[in-house]
């Protein structure tokens, strides 16, 4: 019998909490970002949830180490 192995995949979407630490930053700060409209989330009920294209564009939008200093 052939066993099916499930390749791992990428999360759809991310908590506040699991979208700090995808980010390698603090969830203090994706809140921030988010009340400060930088960054877009979506509800389902009570749940905020941050498409992981949504946190991939907040990252690529961030300034280059160069154009910071």
């Amino acid at each position: 019998m052939h066993q099916r192995t499930e390749s791992p995949t990428k999360p759809l979407a991310y908590s506040p909490q699991e979208a700090a630490r995808a980010a390698a930053t603090g969830v203090n700060t994706i809140y921030q970002e988010l009340n400060a409209g930088r960054l877009s989330a979506r509800k389902l009920g009570r749940r905020t949830l941050i498409l992981a294209a949504d946190l991939e564009a907040w990252l690529r939008s961030l300034p280059t180490m160069k154009e910071a200093a």
